[in-house]
């Protein structure tokens, strides 16, 4: 019985800071949204949780708003007078967004703890609360709870951070969590969500070469993930690895991985998300080797390497190559078109490369 009432206890406070936090995220949205949208590139923010609560709860103490009991989280907000959207909203929101970072740092309860880091994800969808979070320490208070061991309050985390680092400022913060959230990857449930917000996490991070070095010894594990993951999966692993390659310092690295399954990305019906960034990805190592200076030899790289199988005499690619020039879609024609325009351009000087 006391174990029932304790359940339907953090269930109310859970409610209670839905509610609370959903308020203050609607007074944001009303106030803002004339002012600036949502931050681009939030592929991977976490999506708002569309349920209704009762007033109470924790309300007074994380949003210090009035709200009728008919707001829903989410959907249309019922305020009264004293959270007037008209006035200015500066001072109130970094006072909400305090006190829901102090709840996070300081309870136990996983429930709450979830919700409290999906209101911060959505929080920091908009640039102006991702300066805030950041300067409030929050950034660090939102890593903490990527060592918890419930993997919902984890991936909620990696939610919340994904939208924060669309911030510069915030990328020289996030980056000391990359070599964890790297090793997490490889240890987490295939194609779980969990590993999925660990990729997204990992594909803002890699949007510039600044912290591409960090990302060196997970190659492997991604070209795992590129064979033995599903169609969402490979696409965000995809996304990681255009990233890398495009950033010529990383091009040996990718070319010695072990790549075995690769080549069967590149045909007429697979997916053509995973079509055209396959292409993307070795369109960009092709450029940054003929950009290189020195000439690179087969010998270089194993029979089973990304350079052999991209680069060297295989038969199969070539082949493969040839059939998606008749493929049903322009820009995968024409990624085909360039990649076959690389390789005959650089086989006497660079890498040998037999096109038929």
């Amino acid at each position: 019985m006391g174990e029932a009432r304790g359940a339907a206890a953090r269930a109310g406070v859970a409610a209670g800071l839905v509610l609370g936090a959903g308020a203050c995220y609607c007074v944001y949205r009303l106030t803002r949204s004339r002012r600036a949208g949502p931050a681009a590139g939030t592929e991977g923010a976490a999506s708002a949780r569309h349920r209704s609560a009762p007033a109470g709860g924790l309300l007074p103490q994380v949003s210090g708003l009035s709200v009728l009991s008919s707001l829903a989280w989410g959907g249309p907000s019922s305020l009264q007078s004293d959270t007037d959207p008209r006035k200015s909203p500066s001072n109130l929101d970094a006072h909400h967004l305090q006190k829901l970072l102090h709840l996070l740092e300081f309870t136990d309860d996983p429930l709450i703890q979830e919700q409290a880091l999906v209101t911060l994800s959505n929080c920091a969808a908009f640039s102006v609360n991702q300066d805030i979070i950041r300067n409030l320490d929050g950034l660090s208070v939102v890593g903490k709870m990527l060592s918890n061991s419930v993997p919902k309050v984890k991936e909620k985390a990696l939610n919340a951070l994904n939208n924060l680092s669309m911030n510069v400022k915030n990328q020289e913060e996030i980056k000391v969590y990359i070599l964890q959230v790297c090793k997490e990857i490889e240890l987490s449930p295939l194609n779980s969500d969990l590993q999925l917000a660990e990729l997204r996490l990992l594909t803002n991070m890699s949007v510039t070469n600044d912290y591409h070095h960090m990302m060196t010894n997970a190659i492997p594990c991604f070209l795992h993930l590129l064979s033995e993951g599903n169609e969402r999966t490979q696409i965000q692993v995809l996304k990681v690895l255009v990233n890398l390659s495009a950033n010529p310092a990383m091009t040996r690295h990718l070319f010695s991985a072990q790549a075995q399954s690769l080549l069967s990305l590149f045909d007429n019906c697979i997916n053509k998300e995973i079509l055209l960034r396959a292409l993307m990805f070795a369109a960009n190592l092709n450029e940054n080797m003929k950009n290189e200076e020195g000439i690179v030899t087969q010998d270089q790289y194993s029979e089973d390497s990304v350079f052999s199988l991209l680069c060297g005499h295989s038969t199969q690619y070539t082949k493969k190559l040839v059939c998606l020039l008749h493929h049903h879609d322009t820009e995968v024609k024409e990624q085909v078109a360039k990649i076959i325009t690389q390789l005959r351009g650089d086989t006497k000087t660079r890498y040998s490369v037999k096109l038929q």
